[in-house]
């Protein structure tokens, strides 16, 4: 049976307008400079400059504003509704002036690893019916140089996508022509075909290459264990001849892509907070590129203005009111929206330097607190949320150098006086005490647990072996060396 009733329910839900101001919070410098260029392209009543009151717009130049009405004609409203707000004079890079400011940001020049490979594909000796495939395959490889689809995949993708039928033996010839170019070993399926395949480029008449290529080639399983006692019995080696072949094992790259893709990137950083010490006093200034100067464009509060004024509207006028309206209202909400980053951006920078006054006048990262989201959260009666947002993409420039805010966040642990003792501090004495060890016999999470102790810090097995996984340290098999 069909019956209505009535259900009272509370639930909250976030406007589109705090969504994009989480977004805006979450923004880098150099993102939110791209973000307000694209603002401002899209809506032509905001405009850079700051906001001038009326003294100064009295003490304005006639001849500026007469210039500033000859910019838009109110009668001719038609043209701002239109998509088409470029003179085609604009387009031409022959006709710029001179005196026109360049706003864009520049970057290195280059091509990408994938371009790069596609470049060497040319070179290679290929038949019509061999090309889109290898075209196919070069598109397959990551990043990083391997490709790390199965056969049976890729030959299912090149009937599916391509339309094209090839066995596996016709696909495996192809795919050893792909390894042949540069970089050495890319195109490879496992780091072991990685490395033969650069052992292969390698001079021959060098005893210590054969023996690295074999060893790769026939025992994997025991070079990557590092079981070098097996080794040697296996293939009648002394200590120092497995050492040669180690030694040149470890000059090959096992990411061969991972060079020319990581050069194509852009690694500056531009802090987001400047401090610096005074008389032994921290202050801390936002990076003026995070607070740019906005306004309202005049011009269209005087086109609104004269709109309201008109007795009676055609269709076209209230489009034009409706729009002109939609514009300014959009133009003040992103204003204020950068206005409250602002702001939100320092009351937490100043939350985190003053609970972190210690650190910051000495740089000495053993007098870094324990330090939680929510403890600067609750300092400022902010969400977590928001501190996270801020945290985890700004930088800031302090006399030792530019700092990620997310790495000054940690959590803490008791030493055996009873002071609490920030997880940083006890990760750089493990790193110390691993980079200190015999590597040929390399300390295990449970002896390392016990010299912790004798620091006066007393963490458990698991917790070290925690600790050396987040710092990406390998267990102490990994670590050994001959």
């Amino acid at each position: 049976m069909l019956k209505q009733q009535l259900q009272i329910k509370l639930s909250q839900k976030l406007s589109p307008q705090q969504i994009q101001l989480m977004k805006l919070i979450q923004l880098s410098t150099l993102d939110l400079e791209q973000r307000i260029q694209s603002e401002i392209g899209e809506n032509p009543a905001l405009e850079k400059g700051k906001e001038m009151d009326e003294n100064e717009m009295q003490d304005s130049d006639p001849y500026d504003d007469y210039q500033n009405d000859q910019k838009i004609n109110t009668d001719d409203i038609d043209a701002y509704l239109s998509d088409d707000e470029i003179p085609n004079y604009r387009i031409q890079s022959s006709n710029q002036s001179t005196g026109d400011e360049v706003r864009e940001i520049p970057f290195s020049g280059g091509i990408s690893f994938l371009d790069y490979l596609e470049i060497q594909l040319q070179n290679l000796i290929l038949s019509s019916e061999e090309r889109p495939i290898a075209e196919f395959l070069i598109g397959s490889i990551d990043n990083s140089g391997y490709l790390r689809r199965s056969e049976d995949d890729i030959i299912d993708d090149l009937a599916f996508t391509q339309n094209i039928i090839v066995d596996k033996q016709e696909l495996k010839r192809i795919i050893k022509k792909i390894q042949s170019i540069d970089p050495p070993g890319v195109g490879a399926r496992s780091l072991q075909e990685c490395l033969s395949i650069q052992l292969s480029r390698k001079e021959k008449n060098r005893p210590e290459v054969e023996l690295a290529r074999k060893i790769i080639d026939t025992a994997f399983d025991e070079f990557s264990r590092k079981h070098y006692q097996k080794l040697q019995d296996r293939f009648h080696l002394t200590e120092e001849q497995l050492r040669e072949v180690f030694d040149e094992i470890a000059k090959l790259n096992p990411k061969p892509g991972g060079a020319i893709s990581d050069s194509n990137q852009n690694t500056h950083v531009v802090p987001d907070f400047i401090l610096t010490i005074e008389n032994g006093i921290l202050k801390v200034t936002l990076n003026r590129r995070n607070a740019p100067e906005l306004r309202i464009s005049k011009n269209y509060k005087e086109m609104l203005s004269g709109y309201a004024e008109a007795p009676n509207k055609n269709k076209s006028q209230q489009e034009a009111v409706l729009f002109i309206k939609q514009k300014l209202d959009a133009a003040k909400w992103f204003i204020d929206a950068i206005e409250q980053r602002h702001q939100t951006l320092f009351l937490t920078i100043n939350a985190i330097v003053d609970y972190q006054s210690a650190y910051f006048l000495t740089g000495d990262e053993q007098k870094l607190k324990p330090m939680i989201l929510k403890d600067i959260a609750d300092k400022i009666n902010m969400d977590i949320s928001t501190i996270s947002r801020v945290a985890n993409s700004k930088y800031i420039d302090t006399p030792y150098g530019v700092k990620l805010l997310k790495n000054i966040f940690s959590e803490g642990m008791k030493n055996e006086e009873g002071v609490d003792v920030s997880t940083i501090e006890i990760k750089n004495i493990l790193d110390e005490l691993i980079s200190n060890e015999d590597k040929k016999k390399p300390l295990a999470d449970q002896a390392l647990s016990v010299l912790l102790k004798k620091k006066g810090y007393k963490v458990a097995r698991r917790t070290v072996a925690k600790y050396r996984e987040q710092m990406d340290i390998p267990v102490a098999r990994l670590r050994k060396s001959i």
